[in-house]
């Protein structure tokens, strides 16, 4: 009897199943890589860039096809922009596996927040996509550029975010998490990064562009654009970039350029750098301390320098340091009088240090940020001088 009533128990169980209820087949989607916002006017304009399977597929030959398709449409909503695509696309829009988001200049000139609403609190787009800005081009324009060795540009946009951020450091990988996050920190202003489309914008659409060994139309990351609230105030260069990523302890590896003591450069390498903030208050006065510790290895050397003593080897660190310094000053001083943003997080670091006095200053941080001191300890050690220890052109000079 006992046997008969479990029986009758997994019958019913397998009525609650859903199986596969929800299943979409790979040849009934149009799969999106990347996603492009733009603002015309009153409207919304979307593009999307849609990926061919069989063009990028190593198991079959290419028909000289574009990789990718980009469709646009334009509506009230970013919502009903994508719907309407459909009218245009032979399969609906698949965001799953998304990859990266392109904001236009225009668009976040008058603020993002609202359209990142729809891709945040839809349950199709997953959470592990980057967002950037495209800069003096549209979201439009940057998506329409075919590229060379990557097939699908979405994937050379993602790629060269991340190679540029882990050897160079003037470029921060941002998700969209970690986006809404901080545009929901009203002490704390956001950074994104920026792209350009170097060459005639409209030759970058045609097939040709990657048929050349000089390609005429290039996609390339500018620097870190600043965020006030959710709205676009100004782009930082190359130099100030960098300054960012080391106060914000991003730098992975990158290099710096000193000067030799006669005349020449020498050329380091940037291994490791760890950064730590400490806030702290006296008299009421908030101050920040940053204390950067740099290890490096010699990478290039153009001048007569003999690195096989001590006092040599003490001046390529201390230089570093002081160009590490001076770029890392020029950086808050655009910072705090230029864009009176607080992008480096010493409004938590203050909050961490002393939750009471940070709870009295609080209300007025945009305002005591601009002047607020902030004192920069730079320490460099050279590990390595790589397969040789001297220039290979100069011989150190006699001692």
């Amino acid at each position: 009897m006992a046997k008969i009533k479990w029986i009758c128990l997994l019958c019913i169980l397998t009525l609650l199943l859903s199986g596969c209820w929800s299943k979409r087949e790979l040849n009934e989607l149009a799969i999106v890589v990347a996603l492009g916002i733009d603002k015309i006017d009153e409207e919304y304009e979307i593009t999307v860039q849609i990926v061919d399977p069989s063009e990028v597929s190593v198991r079959q030959a290419s028909t000289q096809r574009s990789p990718v398709v980009s469709y646009h449409s334009r509506g009230e909503t970013i919502f009903e922009a994508i719907r309407k695509m459909t009218t245009l696309a032979a399969r609906k829009p698949y965001f799953a596996h998304l990859q990266v988001v392109v904001l236009g200049e225009d668009l976040a000139k008058e603020g993002i927040s609202d359209a990142l609403d729809l891709i945040v609190r839809d349950h199709e787009f997953r959470k592990d996509f980057d967002v950037i800005m495209s800069h003096e081009a549209t979201a439009k324009e940057v998506l329409n550029v075919l590229t060379p060795i990557e097939k699908v540009p979405a994937n050379k946009m993602l790629n060269s975010l991340d190679v540029s951020e882990r050897a160079w450091g003037s470029t921060i990988a941002v998700n969209i998490d970690e986006l809404v996050n901080t545009l929901s920190n009203k002490h704390k202003g956001a950074l994104i990064s920026a792209i350009e489309v170097h060459g005639d914008k409209k030759l970058g659409v045609d097939q040709t562009n990657v048929q050349r060994v000089k390609t005429p139309v290039l996609l390339q990351y500018a620097g870190l654009a600043v965020f006030k609230g959710d709205k676009y105030m100004g782009l930082l260069s190359e130099g100030e970039s960098k300054g960012i990523s080391f106060l914000n302890d991003k730098i992975q590896s990158t290099i710096e350029i000193i000067a030799c003591p006669n005349k020449g450069t020498l050329s380091t390498e940037i291994t490791q750098s760890t950064t730590k903030v400490k806030g702290s208050f006296k008299n009421g006065k908030p101050k920040i301390d940053v204390h950067i510790n740099v290890e490096q290895n010699v990478g290039e050397v153009e001048c007569d320098i003999n690195l096989t003593k001590n006092k040599s080897i003490d001046y390529v660190n201390k230089k570093t340091a002081q160009g590490i310094d001076e770029r890392i000053e020029k950086t808050l001083e655009i910072m705090q009088q230029q864009y009176e943003i607080d992008v480096f997080g010493f409004g938590d670091a203050l909050h961490r240090a002393d939750a009471k006095q940070w709870g009295k200053i609080k209300d007025e941080w945009a305002s005591l940020f601009p002047d607020l001191a902030v004192a920069v300890h730079v320490k460099v050690t050279t590990q390595g001088l790589g397969t040789m220890q001297n220039s290979l052109l100069n011989k150190p000079k006699e001692e």
